[in-house]
């Protein structure tokens, strides 16, 4: 049994208790896969990132990622979680504020703004695609809520969601999910889940996501903050030219439903990249055997 360096971290958290936890384990090129995915299910939080030495040219540092059921390509609370936790560290050094991370979906830029012992975290999102799928079998309570003239699509960018747009913010804000027609559809369709959003014009935020993934995490159903749902539905408004908010960028409110409150902030550059970012918060700092 291994000591290993352990944080835990609120994401997409304007204050301790809000936006979505995280676990951080460093120094964990010891571990293998296996002993990775059994930590992360015993965590049993929506994900948790183990840091490894970069392999890849120009990596300033390099992340696994894993939810309680599997390993991701990418996923943005935990990226922007690991940039964070990576510069408050001292692991890295950003570069004019520019940072590159190694993951399974690639090299990923990231920004970095504001003081090194509490910055602020912009990550770039994978390219989003829009893949030719029919939401044959969504579950009824879904396609009732639905914007009108609206059917839901499924979007990639290394995790698969669907998405759909529901008739206004209150849908969405008391949708009741079937959570197992919703993990069966998900499992039928090889999507992680779904998010489902509407306009909101609220202070501090533009946009209310709710985002479902009761296949890949049972025990964590509705994922409080989701940062690669937010990135491909920044993506979906941006095919549309429906951005809300202004330049190009916007804040969603995610997690108020599960007690959690997180916001993101999306913002679609010039080459029509998606950007999410947002605060962090640490919990906890201390260490884990495994």
């Amino acid at each position: 049994m291994t000591a290993y360096r352990y944080l835990q971290l609120d994401v997409f958290a304007h204050q301790p208790g809000t936006g979505n936890p995280l676990g951080v384990v460093f120094d964990a090129d010891g571990l293998s896969t296996d002993r990775m995915q059994a930590l992360a299910a015993w965590l049993n939080l929506s994900e948790t990132v183990f840091f490894l030495r970069p392999t890849a040219a120009g990596a300033d540092y390099h992340v696994r990622i894993f939810t309680p059921a599997s390993e991701l390509p990418f996923a943005g609370h935990p990226s922007v979680g690991a940039a964070w936790a990576a510069v408050t560290c001292g692991l890295v050094q950003p570069r004019d504020g520019a940072l590159l991370q190694q993951c399974a979906a690639g090299l990923l830029p990231v920004q970095v703004t504001g003081p090194a012992n509490a910055p602020t975290i912009h990550l770039a999102s994978p390219a989003a695609r829009s893949l030719p799928a029919v939401p044959d079998g969504i579950p009824d309570a879904l396609h009732a809520a639905a914007a009108e003239g609206q059917r839901a699509e499924l979007w990639d960018n290394g995790p698969r969601w669907w998405l759909l747009p529901l008739r206004d913010a209150e849908a969405v804000r008391t949708l009741a999910a079937d959570m197992a027609a919703l993990r069966d559809w998900s499992i039928a369709t090889n999507a992680l889940g779904i998010a489902v959003f509407a306009l909101e014009a609220d202070s501090g935020h533009h946009l209310v996501v709710r985002a479902f993934c009761p296949a890949d995490a049972p025990n964590v159903p509705e994922d409080p903050v989701t940062g690669s749902a937010n990135a491909l539905i920044g993506a979906w408004l941006r095919q549309r030219d429906a951005l809300p908010g202004e330049n190009r960028t916007y804040v969603a409110s995610q997690g108020r439903e599960v007690g959690r409150d997180g916001r993101v902030q999306v913002t679609v550059d010039a080459q029509d990249t998606v950007w999410i970012g947002g605060q962090v918060q640490l919990v906890i700092d201390g260490n884990i055997t495994w």
